[in-house]
């Protein structure tokens, strides 16, 4: 990554909705070549893509949790297949692969504490491959909304 390539994301991690003439006319280029680099940062995979960042409070899902889960045996078919259903569960937000004592790090957004009991005895205590799990509620959250530091701006 060169100096533009650099300022590309750094504008675009500010705001992602920006238009190309528009992030090409702060950076003092060409929209063409804005568009080719912004291309080229996409093919290499140092973009992955653009999201909106939504309140799961206002979806009705205020009740967010943090679970741990241990699986065995520890194999990569298991981990795999626990990983790709987990993934697909509308509740989980986010799936960690982990080391150390535990294999995996849920975060899950439900409606209230019944509706995360119920996902923890429907969902994960029926599966095999799952010895044992550990659940604490999340009380607050707060981000980091700061962009991520690249490679000699530091």
């Amino acid at each position: 990554m060169d100096e533009l390539d650099s300022a590309i994301v750094r504008l675009l991690q500010a705001d992602a909705r920006q238009s190309n003439r528009e992030l090409a006319r702060k950076l003092g280029i060409a929209p063409s070549t804005c568009l080719e680099r912004v291309r080229s940062l996409h093919r290499r995979g140092v973009i992955r893509g653009y999201h909106a960042d939504i309140d799961p409070a206002a979806l009705n899902r205020g009740t967010q949790a943090l679970v741990s889960v241990q699986v065995r045996p520890l194999s990569r078919t298991v981990i795999d297949g626990f990983k790709s259903f987990a993934a697909g569960l509308p509740e989980v937000l986010h799936v960690f692969v982990l080391s150390g004592g535990d294999d995996f790090l849920l975060h899950v957004a439900v409606q209230d504490l019944d509706h995360l009991h119920a996902f923890l005895t429907d969902h994960l205590s029926k599966r095999t491959e799952v010895t044992g799990f550990r659940t604490s509620v999340v009380f607050q959250q707060v981000s980091n909304t700061s962009p991520v530091r690249l490679p000699g701006t530091d």
